[in-house]
């Protein structure tokens, strides 16, 4: 997981905190005293009556038992009001923590060790571009985020230090000079930023391909193991259709049709170009904090939609499941919003964002996967001094000044620096700085095809289309009071950052899918390799129209799934990008539909999503069965004759369900070390995760055994050998860590989430650890996966990303609508709220999502008047 790593302190600081907190626990687990008030006095108000000022009318809160709230409004205006304090009262310290970071300000919470962090947030400016959005912003936009933060700050009023959280108390340990700011509509549209960089496609990828070019490796050697999209074997989201005058039109045309989207491109350097400031940002970049997860191919998520025609309600059924990275508290607050003017809509929000991003209100419900399209590019650009080289002309740097404020510490001034192709990132790196002196270009920008010492030498910047100020927040406005396929498409217009799939129902049976979003038309490239900066050439020249952008409604086929694979076939006459998932998730949800045999129920949808089959055992599990193992390897190979390719995380000894856990075990422990043995030779940070991707590649070698990657650390070897080793390995490790006989071996004793607090939940100082985490629970699923359990094979089997919730919405009931999310709704640790839907997630139960509201007064457990 891509936690924030606090700082570790110094020992003196370590003993006084560890000290405080063992004695603070001590006193709260006898019941007595201020370890209990300091944990308790920061909970949510649930009953009674609140003072909020700027109210029209009085506000009604209700909570049901698992303290989601549904809040009933005269105005929207109150509406909003009432939700920011609302969010405050459960998650004030994640708003607060969440806009330190946007702003490039956590420095001024954790000390010193956070300046490289906020020297490169602030170097991409996300905090400028959200004050630039504003004045973009329709009024009404503007007016509801102002009463959001009105509320906010209501709440504010009343809350400081260890009132507002638990977090605070622990930060005043060391830092206890820090005051709470009032909230700002500014802070809620920097959120934006930071969801379109954890969201922001295939930057990683970007620069592991040109770190592997730089490490020694040729150009078909990278382009094997990033394969492309198989067209011919997995589903598109969209089957077919044509642009014409600036207008997409789906169609039936297959998929798999020939042709080449957007431009041609080529690395701007040969294969032995100097890689190292590359590297460099790389590591860097890694640094910053992940506020919804972690990025990369194969990571996202699934949404789908059936129709009436295919469902037993008659009417559609929409289901999603986000991948994000597993936090505390959870990344979704669930909530309904009522207004008597006529705003109803419920589902998941973001704290420090008002309204609701992924849900559903009285006519239409919507789902989002990350469409991935490929929105960042890095240039390398030739710089002297504060000029930089366009076309054989020196341009002008634009410059400004950031002073960081530092905890315990002086005040960093920095200096950035922006081009043509946006700010340069390498400023941001000590480590950079004296690097571009070995640039393998010459004075002009023209690859020399060596590393020379010349100046001048050439820096990287980022070009990002998240940092071109947008409409977003105006389109999740209008997307939670639309209510027809027109108004949708509308909505989903201004949705400018990040680009993301959006699946459509409606109450009078339609079904639609529509992707959005600012993604670049280049000139020369197609975006996979660092481009020149020299060469204006290789610019962005405009972007896709809306209108162009695919979508479909009411297809033939009765339903639409999008699960991050290819939208559509390479026809297309525009580059979305070329670093899909693999589509393995989008290809078995589409088995599973097809398969159903019968009209589908919203419990039948709930249970695909749990779905847990491993869509590469089907094509590696025959050649494991093929392998001459002996001893421990060949009892374990037995687990793999008949299994079903699912992965529960138990089962009772001897159940069918047990069987397939200790296969899944096994097969798993396989594919982690079968990796390590293809690809010895890959540099540590660059070894595979094990995701479709490497499904892919995998596939291509199963049937090339002749190829060099069945080599083992340069030494010539059969592909049997290198199977047959690693199953040997697999067995050695689980009979190690699991038991002699392999009938005990159970996935979930492998596979197992531990939900960290974002900010304190990788402290190293276990009583911090103890207050703020969740876990470990044993979990089912994968990567790649439907159930997307995702783990990282070179660190081991622990859960690294997770489906963050699921929702399953009955277009002919809203009221018979079903969700749940990973922990809870509070964001105060020891809160009964705080993590009462692990449970319920970890084994595949959901809460009733309620709608009318007679039967939420009739269920809830808690009611709040706001006055």
């Amino acid at each position: 997981m891509n936690d924030v790593h606090v700082p570790r302190r110094r020992r003196r600081w370590l003993r006084v905190l560890v000290g405080t907190l063992i004695g603070l626990l001590v006193v709260a687990v006898v019941g007595a005293g201020v370890g209990v008030w300091t944990v308790r006095r920061s909970f949510a108000q649930y009953d009674g009556v609140a003072r909020l000022g700027g109210l029209s009318a009085p506000v009604t809160v209700y909570r049901d038992d698992h303290g989601v709230p549904q809040i009933y409004a005269h105005t929207a205006e109150d509406l909003y009001r009432a939700q920011g304090y609302v969010h405050a009262q459960e998650r004030f310290w994640e708003m607060d923590f969440h806009r330190h970071v946007t702003a490039g300000r956590l420095s001024e919470l954790f000390g010193s060790d956070q300046v490289a962090t906020d020297t490169y947030l602030r170097t991409m400016g996300w905090r400028r571009v959200a004050r630039q959005e504003w004045d973009l912003l329709s009024p009404d936009s503007r007016t509801y985020l102002t009463a959001y933060a009105d509320g906010v700050n209501a709440w504010l009023r009343d809350h400081n230090g260890s009132r507002a959280s638990l977090e605070y108390a622990v930060l005043g340990l060391r830092n206890s000079e820090y005051p709470i700011e009032p909230w700002t509509p500014v802070d809620s549209l920097a959120w934006l930023k930071a969801m379109a960089w954890d969201l922001r496609g295939n930057m990683s990828d970007e620069i592991d391909r040109a770190a592997l070019l730089g490490a020694g490796l040729t150009r078909a050697q990278v382009e094997q193991l990033y394969p492309a999209y198989p067209f011919d074997r997995n589903t598109t989201i969209v089957a077919g259709g044509t642009v014409a005058a600036g207008t997409f039109t789906a169609s039936g045309a297959s998929a798999a049709a020939t042709g080449a989207g957007g431009g041609v491109g080529v690395p701007v350097a040969p294969a032995d170009y100097h890689a190292a400031p590359l590297d460099a940002v790389s590591r860097d970049l890694a640094r910053i904090p992940t506020l919804l997860g972690t990025n990369g191919t194969g990571i996202g998520s699934n949404s789908w939609v059936i129709a009436g025609s295919r469902t037993a309600t008659g009417k559609p059924i929409l289901a999603n499941d986000p991948h994000l990275g597993p936090s505390a508290p959870s990344v979704w607050f669930q909530i309904g919003l009522h207004c008597d003017c006529g705003l109803q809509v419920e589902g998941f929000s973001f704290s420090g964002l008002p309204g609701v991003v992924i849900g559903h209100n009285d006519r239409i419900a919507w789902g989002f996967t990350n469409l991935g399209p490929d929105v960042t590019d890095l240039y390398l650009e030739k710089v002297d001094g504060d000029r930089y080289l366009v076309d054989g002309q020196w341009r002008d740097l634009s410059t400004r000044k950031e002073t960081i404020k530092v905890a315990g510490g002086k005040p960093v001034t920095i200096t950035v620096r922006t081009g043509k192709d946006g700010p340069l990132l390498s400023d941001a790196s000590a480590e950079l700085r004296g690097i571009g002196a070995a640039a393998p270009v010459d004075a002009h920008g023209e690859p020399t095809g060596t590393a020379t010492k010349q100046t001048p030498a050439y820096a990287v910047a980022l070009r990002w289309t998240a940092l071109d100020p947008g409409r977003t927040a105006d389109a999740l406005f209008a997307l939670d009071a639309a209510h027809n396929w027109s108004e949708f498409r509308k909505a989903a217009s201004q949705f400018d950052v990040p680009a993301q799939n959006l699946i459509y129902a409606d109450v009078d049976g339609n079904i639609g899918y529509q992707s959005p979003g600012r993604i670049p038309v280049r000139g020369k490239g197609d975006g996979r390799w660092p481009a020149a900066g020299w060469d204006s050439s290789y610019e962005w020249k405009s972007f896709i129209p809306f209108d162009a952008l695919p979508s479909v409604y009411n297809p033939a086929a009765g339903y639409i799934v999008t699960a991050n694979q290819a939208v559509i076939g390479p026809s297309y006459p525009y580059l979305l990008t070329d670093d899909w998932a693999y589509g393995y998730r989008a290809g078995r949800i589409k088995e599973m539909i097809d398969g159903a045999g019968k009209k589908v129920s919203v419990a039948d949808v709930t249970r695909m999503q749990l779905d847990a089959r491993n869509g590469m055992a089907p094509t590696l599990v025959p050649l494991l069965l093929e392998a001459r193992v002996t001893g421990a390897a060949a009892k374990a190979q037995a687990l793999l004759r008949g299994w079903d390719f699912q992965q529960p995380a138990d089962g009772a000894p001897g159940s069918a369900q047990g069987r397939s856990s200790a296969a899944a075990a096994y097969y798993n422990a396989v594919w982690r070390h079968l990796l390590s043995r293809l690809f010895d030779e890959l540099p540590a940070d660059q070894r595979p995760d094990g995701n479709d991707r490497w499904f892919e590649v995998v596939r291509g070698l199963i049937d090339d055994p002749s190829s060099a990657w069945w080599a083992s650390n340069g030494k010539p070897t059969t592909r049997e050998e290198v199977v047959a080793a690693a199953m040997r390995d697999a067995a050695d490790e689980l009979s190690s860590r699991l038991g002699a006989d392999p009938a005990g071996w159970r996935w979930g004793a492998l596979h197992r989430l531990t939900v960290r607090n974002q900010t304190f939940g990788t402290s190293g100082i276990a009583p911090v650890e103890w207050l703020f985490n969740v876990g470990p629970v044993r979990t089912s699923g994968g990567s790649s996966l439907v159930d997307a359990t995702g783990w990282n094979a070179p660190d081991g089997y622990d859960v690294i990303w997770v489906p963050s919730m699921r929702m399953a919405v009955d277009l002919s009931d809203l009221n018979s609508s079903r969700w749940v999310q990973l922990l809870g709704q509070s964001g105060h640790a020891f809160s009964p709220h705080y993590s009462d839907q692990l449970e319920l997630w970890r084994t595949g139960k959901t809460l009733p999502m309620r709608w009318d509201r007679a039967t939420i007064e009739r269920e809830s457990r808690h009611k709040l008047v706001l006055q």
